[in-house]
């Protein structure tokens, strides 16, 4: 039974299903695309020194010291970048500030469950785009009557990549269009497309603290584009909550940019264990995706994809299972440590034999 006094728009919802995060011990989660890697200490060296009587004082509104880092690593001005509680939040800012006209948004068949979510709360006309065979995103497609474009580059949850070439196409053939590219993942793998945001002032990209700076639980999300469009997140957001990152996010987002040795490292060992995973699934017989994101795609001819996840639960191994249609013979897992992935392998070649 609906409760009486629910809204419309919450009858009508369908909600995204985030990742499990079970509480169990000893388990080895390759679910949620985490980083197997903690942060930098640097940035917990700057939230322990934040760690005081300040946190009785409201942050900055603004972020200031935390946009101005971000500028700088990027080479933009400051008021080219927002900032929000993790790129979800910011997203959600983007569908209601720059994504809902009367025109419907395309966004690719297969891609981040948020995005049909968000077209539900906010009342946004939406067209699914289908992939190509292979999985990937034909931009070519795109060129249609639209009221904005978004997709993930890598895309997920197939971890595939769009070139920058492709991606300046797509602006070039949208410019009345706002072309939004959700850059969860890009670190590891591909090339931001900021670098093209002073030529088009259409383009805005998202990106996280989650996945490449390991701060998944400290909730940074930002944006970089026209100075036009940021200013349209602002208004949003100070309408909705003027202080969406805390004292201690800021600090530790600021000691995030500046280790960039730290960076570095941690993206490079996950793009080698990546490579040396696929490698050893395909030897086991999987077809794998090829992937630019700190996760893979993964079926196996002969297995059922949802019988093998429940088959890998029981020995205390968390992969993701999406049960919809073209991808419902595959599992994405997340790329974990040496011993969790060769936890994951062990267990496969016990399965399949």
């Amino acid at each position: 039974m609906i409760n009486p006094f629910w809204s419309d728009i919450v009858r009508d919802l369908e909600p995204y299903v985030p990742g499990e995060q079970p509480k169990l011990a000893n388990l080895v989660k390759l679910n949620t695309n985490e980083n197997p890697y903690g942060p930098s200490p640097k940035v917990l060296e700057a939230i322990a020194t934040e760690s005081g009587d300040s946190l009785r004082l409201y942050p900055d509104p603004n972020g200031s010291a935390l946009k101005q880092t971000i500028a700088e690593y990027y080479r933009v001005s400051p008021d080219q970048v927002f900032l929000g509680n993790g790129s979800d939040e910011v997203l959600a800012h983007v569908f209601q500030g720059l994504l809902k006209h009367s025109r419907p948004i395309l966004f690719p068949d297969i891609t981040y469950s948020f995005y049909p979510v968000y077209c539900g709360l906010y009342q946004v006309p939406f067209e699914r785009v289908p992939l190509a065979e292979n999985f990937s995103i034909r931009v070519a497609d795109y060129e249609r009557d639209n009221g904005g474009i978004i997709f993930p580059n890598p895309n997920a949850p197939t971890g595939m990549l769009t070139p920058l070439a492709d991606i300046e196409w797509l602006l070039e053939h949208n410019r009345q269009s706002v072309v939004v590219v959700d850059e969860a993942y890009i670190d590891f793998g591909g090339e931001t497309a900021i670098s093209l945001v002073d030529r088009y002032p259409n383009l805005l990209v998202t990106q996280t603290l989650s996945k490449s700076r390991s701060l998944a639980g400290l909730r940074i999300g930002l944006a970089v584009g026209n100075a036009e469009l940021i200013e349209a997140l602002e208004r949003v957001k100070n309408s909705f909550n003027s202080y969406p990152l805390s004292r201690l996010a800021i600090v530790g987002g600021v000691a995030a940019f500046e280790d960039d040795a730290y960076f570095q490292k941690i993206c490079r060992r996950v793009i080698d264990s990546r490579q040396q995973l696929v490698i050893k699934l395909t030897e086991l017989g999987f077809q794998v995706l090829p992937s630019a994101a700190n996760f893979i795609l993964a079926r196996h001819p002969q297995q059922d994809a949802g019988e093998l996840m429940l088959q890998l639960r029981q020995r205390g191994i968390i992969v993701r299972y999406f049960n919809q249609p073209r991808i419902e013979q595959h599992l994405r897992i997340t790329i974990g440590t040496a011993e969790q992935n060769g936890q994951l392998l062990a267990a496969l070649k016990q399965l399949i034999g």
